[in-house]
């Protein structure tokens, strides 16, 4: 679909929740089941969509008829293939492998010809409604447009989850009508086909909180703390603190080691792995890391891709590092940038000090070796090196590489004038 409800340029299925766009939430999760197949039927012209879901393969449903007619065309990609096929949904991002697997063996118990998965959402305006057999077996599915005053009553209702033998299916959904409010060919009416047949649908009911949909910018809100709050209650099981866990955003790979202490305010974006015993102080982004044992970060830090921050390391306050190299025990303590740099074990980065990684068309590298003591204010001309036990001094600019326990000054010589400053406050007071 188009997802004019999300009032977007960039397509619905690829809105992000925790990093990662929905559709790839959906995929992430029907990997798990380590399917034969797995195909996305798009739309045309969603090449953007084609991009992120490759390398999987895609089929394209020239006219938007339906959900059945969206399975035709998935289904010309699969041969002569026979075996279950199971429908998911781009914008159900929440469901979850055990969830989807239930479903599967419910249905292969069953030897039903199709199941659906069933919810009861607290209110089933806008959903098919499910009525059953007796036996629990689907008797029909009766959309919201095409429902009664009564009908409208019944509380359980369908996700649109469904997974169907692939025995006869093609010849089945050709027997599907669009004789409904909306003209569509409805996959829900699978089920009469099979039924005149002799043939029944299994029911199954989810969680809802697993099988929301996404249609708006302000569900889209709701299922990304809903996410959250699963991450939280996940890390928090497996030993890791959280001072104020609904503060506290993470990224769908975020990896947390035991005895980690995250503080107010910090956010993960995407590729974060701490090892155990980090701590994290408020307010830092951190993106495309690795934290390494007994690292201490923060307040206030930005640590950019590509670093990676060794043990013991100590980065304080209002410190910005990217594509960088902290080995242990080095320090930034506070007001410092490092880029494209690596830092040896011991060394010292001092207040507003930064290496200078650009020079308007290139990115160049600074090494500093162990030991190193880089004065405040300083700037690093890279690209250049810094020997172990060199020394920088406070305000210097430096453009060439410092030998091992040198000292380099690189600041202009100061001059005092005697007297010249007596009185000029007094004159202007």
């Amino acid at each position: 679909g188009k997802g004019t409800r999300m009032r977007s340029d960039i397509p619905k299925v690829l809105h992000p929740i925790a990093g990662l766009p929905l559709i790839n939430h959906v995929l992430k999760t029907a990997e798990a089941l380590s399917p034969r197949h797995i195909i996305t039927v798009i739309a045309p012209d969603m090449d953007p969509v084609k991009q992120a879901i490759s390398p999987h393969r895609t089929a394209v449903q020239k006219n938007q008829k339906g959900t059945a007619d969206a399975v035709k065309a998935g289904l010309e990609s699969l041969g002569d293939f026979a075996g279950d096929v199971m429908v998911l949904y781009a914008d159900v991002p929440l469901v979850q492998t055990t969830t989807l697997q239930a479903f599967l063996d419910h249905h292969r118990k069953g030897d039903f010809g199709a199941t659906v998965l069933a919810m009861a959402p607290p209110n089933p305006h806008g959903y098919g409604r499910i009525f059953q057999n007796q036996d629990g077996t689907l008797n029909r599915i009766v959309e919201e447009k095409d429902a009664n005053e009564d009908e409208k009553l019944v509380r359980l209702c369908n996700s649109g989850l469904m997974v169907m033998k692939g025995e006869n299916l093609r010849a089945s959904l050709e027997m599907i009508t669009n004789q409904n409010a909306q003209g569509e060919f409805y996959l829900v009416d699978l089920s009469k086909v099979l039924s005149a047949q002799k043939i029944a649908t299994g029911v199954i009911r989810g969680d809802y909180y697993e099988l929301r949909g996404v249609n708006s910018r302000a569900q889209l809100a709701e299922l990304e703390q809903a996410f959250q709050h699963k991450m939280r209650l996940k890390m928090m099981d497996h030993g890791v603190t959280l001072i104020d866990p609904n503060s506290v955003y993470f990224s769908f790979d975020t990896q947390l080691g035991t005895d980690c202490v995250i503080h107010p305010g910090v956010v993960f974006g995407p590729n974060v792995t701490c090892d155990s015993h980090v701590t994290i102080l408020p307010y830092c982004v951190l993106e495309g890391v690795h934290l390494k044992t007994q690292c201490h970060i923060g307040p206030f830090a930005r640590i950019r891709p590509g670093s990676v921050i060794g043990e013991h390391v100590k980065i304080g306050n209002f410190v910005e590092i990217k594509n960088a190299t902290l080995h242990p025990h080095a320090k930034a303590s506070h007001l410092a940038y490092i880029g494209d740099a690596e830092i040896g074990a011991f060394s010292n980065f001092g207040c507003g000090a930064i290496t200078v990684n650009y020079d308007g068309v290139n990115k160049h590298r600074t090494v500093i070796g162990d030991h190193v003591m880089v004065g405040s204010n300083a700037s690093l001309i890279a690209p250049i090196t810094l020997h172990d036990g060199s020394y920088v001094a406070a305000g210097s600019t430096i453009t060439d590489d410092v030998p091992q326990d040198a000292l380099a000054i690189g600041r202009a010589h100061q001059i005092t004038k005697p007297d010249k400053a007596k009185g000029r406050l007094k004159q202007k007071n």
